[in-house]
């Protein structure tokens, strides 16, 4: 590329530029940009289409891989899909992952954020080390905490329900959300704050009209991050409940359709893709939102 300089006294000077031109070459597109990204689609969609392949395949080419291909199906059928569906338990631990998703997730974001505000934002004494505490607390294993807290499931008398799970799953979903929303509110600008407080507004009347409003892209990533860990949840799910009907997805595909030595393949990846479609639907929906939380809330 040639650019042209006029200078004051009526010459020219030229000036041979190459600028980024050769990054446009077709050869280094497909390895820069091209390669990567089919390597990533590769990487993150063949699981699925394993389990949609496995879930419509007969029986007979399930392991006879002598004779069938295992990366197609021949003749698909939905015997799988129907067996899970109405003869097995499955819809109602679905509508279990659901619900216990769901409430505990609501709890989660609503304990999470006053505990993320007060801490970001009122400024007490040890604040910042009640953040850290916060964030450390998120890092405890739950295999350890489950033995204390299955104790306390049985004294309550809340084991074998729904509930059992709604109250148990907060403990590891609002250290989590609470950490990332202090994260975001802190991207909000103190000054709103500072002139709805000389025009006399209440700590409530700013939390609720003002941080939340802007807050709502951090509120909406964090509820998805939540929603999604309390989904997949299974080491509580599969320690505080007992009977088939109240359990969940992870815990009743694994528990109900492996007997002994048996497994129910086809069943088993019907199950484990139907279970993951919610989730992936919800972040399909909310992208944008969750992109924008990465940005942060207001640009100073």
């Amino acid at each position: 590329m040639t650019i042209v300089h006029t200078e004051p006294n009526g010459g020219h000077l030229t000036d041979d530029v190459v600028g980024m031109s050769h990054h446009d070459t077709l050869a280094r597109r497909i390895l820069v940009i091209y390669l990567p990204l089919a390597v990533f689609i590769f990487v993150l969609l063949f699981p699925f289409y394993w389990m949609a392949i496995t879930a419509i395949k007969p029986n007979g080419q399930l392991t006879n891989y002598s004779t069938y291909s295992p990366f197609w199906v021949i003749g698909p059928t939905l015997d799988h899909v129907k067996y899970l569906l109405f003869e097995t338990s499955y819809p109602g631990w679905l509508w279990n992952t659901v619900v216990v998703a769901t409430c505990s997730t609501v709890i989660a974001l609503a304990a999470s954020v006053f505990a993320a505000y007060a801490i970001e934002r009122i400024r007490f004494t040890g604040a910042r080390v009640t953040g850290l505490l916060v964030f450390l607390a998120y890092l405890i294993p739950p295999s350890i905490l489950f033995i204390p807290l299955a104790f306390i499931v049985f004294q309550v008398g809340i084991f074998d329900s729904r509930l059992a799970l709604i109250l148990t799953y907060p403990t590891f979903l609002i250290p989590f959300c609470t950490w990332l929303l202090m994260g975001y509110f802190r991207s909000i600008p103190f000054e709103l704050e500072e002139s709805a407080l000389v025009d006399g507004a209440s700590r409530w009347q700013i939390l609720t009209k003002i941080v939340l409003p802007l807050a709502v892209p951090g509120l909406i990533s964090a509820g998805i991050f939540a929603f999604t860990l309390a989904w997949n949840e299974f080491i509580y799910a599969l320690t505080f409940i007992q009977s088939s009907e109240n359990k969940t997805v992870p815990v009743g595909v694994l528990t109900e359709l492996v007997r002994g030595d048996v497994y129910e393949w086809g069943s088993l990846m019907a199950g484990a893709l139907i279970g993951s479609l919610p989730v992936v639907i919800l972040y399909s929906f909310f992208v944008d939102y969750y992109v924008s939380s990465m940005t942060g809330a207001v640009k100073e």
